[in-house]
């Protein structure tokens, strides 16, 4: 079969399209403005990318078109549309189906589906629970919305020579494609599944809190009655979910009363089931948030036979991913990082996490609102306090609809405000000092700051 994937670079996109190169077929894709890791790992697949969403690539003939929710009806200021290929193949009713259908289709079907779901945390939990399963020897597949580094991608097969083998999905809780705009989760038909935690997020596709806990409910009522749900105790809305109805065991993690819970550092700590010591997890990874991932990566994992003994050997090997408080380099004793935060929940768990590690040490927090629920200014009022820990945040505001100066008020002199990277570049430079780390936090590729930065930082004054 040969497949054509409009908006091929997103991860989710990226991670469909190594699946199928993996499963023998022809994989062809557009996108616009692309920009790693999800770029080279197409590239180095051999995977043919072409630039934008030109009507000439109907001339590919795919057996399929495979439409990712980056893919709209838009129309620019002209009248002209944004995605004229996704036109021509509605005009000449061509064969199209989204990125989950696909997948649910052709690779989930017959495997033991454990998904990851959450506003925070998905990708690193997706990826632990993963290499856990890896680790005991079950040959897991997996699609995660990053580059775990224990595996080097972002997605692969796994072993489907047996029945139900295990494939694990980071599952997201954003609407599938323009033509179906349930959550892209309610197409993977778990037996497992983590409902890691669940804030308001979204806000270009949802009204409020409420919307977004329906369609975690549309997802645990897809959940067999010998499944698992694995939810996080301390989370009221995820209670609120399952009163709404629960089918299957539902394990806890996190409260003092919860099922699995932890006793001691982030970095290290006890492992207890009900009460009872069962393991111990030491690790390098550090963040309360990551505590709890582990958690719930354990208690998934021994949905599928693996004890928590064995999990918290794994999680000893576990190596993060890719744009998780990456380090990419030391510039004049300046360690500049990379990490995927943007909703401010998950900025504060980041700087929280890298202040676990670095006591004392000044942090710069270097972040650009990009997410279409930050640049619509919904959770604006809430980044003084994500960045609370921080000792100096510095804010690209070029794009947004309203004023991060206004918003940042509150912060006085620990916040600054540029309009371009150049000035950002410089206002860094300007205050960072030896000993100084400088996490930039974005969803996006920040153009290309942190290469720029460590340049910029190493180049004497």
């Amino acid at each position: 079969m040969h497949i054509h994937i409009l908006g091929i670079c997103g991860t989710f996109m990226g991670g469909l399209a190594a699946l199928a190169r993996e499963a023998g077929h022809k994989v062809t894709g557009c996108d616009a403005g692309v920009y790693p890791p999800m770029s080279d790992q197409l590239r180095s697949l051999g995977i043919d990318l072409i630039e934008g969403f030109g009507t000439e690539q109907l001339a590919l003939k795919p057996d399929v078109w495979v439409v990712g929710n980056v893919v709209s009806r838009a129309r620019a200021a002209d009248g002209t549309p944004r995605y004229p290929l996704m036109e021509a193949i509605l005009d000449q009713g061509l064969r199209y189906t989204s990125g989950p259908q696909w997948l649910a289709e052709n690779v989930l079907q017959g495997r033991h589906v454990l998904a990851v779901a959450g506003t925070h945390g998905k990708t690193t939990t997706t990826s632990m629970l993963a290499w856990i399963l890896e680790h005991a020897g079950l040959q897991p597949g997996f699609l995660v919305g990053g580059v775990p580094l224990n595996f080097g991608v972002s997605a692969r097969l796994g072993n489907t020579a047996r029945p139900l083998t295990p494939f694990v999905i980071e599952a997201d809780e954003y609407d599938t494609a323009f033509f179906d705009k349930r959550s892209k989760f309610i197409h993977y038909r778990p037996r497992t599944a983590i409902l890691n935690n669940l804030e308001f997020d979204h806000a270009d596709i949802f009204d409020d809190l409420a919307a977004i806990e329906r369609q975690f409910h549309h997802l645990v009522r897809t959940i067999p009655s010998t499944g698992r749900v694995v939810t996080n105790g301390l989370e009221e809305s995820l209670a609120r979910v399952l009163h709404q109805g629960c089918w299957s065991e539902v394990r806890s993690f996190g409260a003092a009363v919860s099922d699995f819970r932890a006793e001691g550092e982030p970095t290290r700590f006890d492992v207890l089931e009900q009460g009872h010591r069962v393991a111990q997890v030491h690790w390098e990874v550090g963040g309360v948030h990551n505590q709890l991932n582990a958690l719930a990566a354990i208690a998934a994992a021994q949905h599928v036979g693996v004890t928590p003994v064995t999990a918290a050997m794994a999680l000893r090997e576990f190596r993060n991913v890719k744009r998780r408080m990456e380090v990419l380099g030391i510039a004049n004793g300046i360690t500049v990082y990379d990490d995927f935060a943007h909703h401010p929940t998950a900025i504060r768990t980041t700087i929280d996490g890298l202040r676990r590690q670095v006591g004392q040490q000044r942090i710069l927090a270097v972040f650009e609102p990009r997410s279409n629920t930050m640049k619509l200014g919904t959770m604006k009022a809430q980044l003084p306090w994500s960045l609370e820990q921080a000792d100096l945040s510095f804010c690209h505001a070029g794009g947004l609809g309203w004023d991060p100066a206004d918003a940042l008020r509150p912060m006085g002199d620990k916040a600054r405000i540029a309009q371009d990277i150049d000035e950002l570049l410089q206002q860094v430079r300007s205050a960072a000092r030896p000993g100084d780390h400088v996490l930039c936090m974005s969803n996006g590729g920040f153009g290309g700051i942190h290469a720029k930065l460590l340049k910029t930082l190493g180049t004497p004054a």
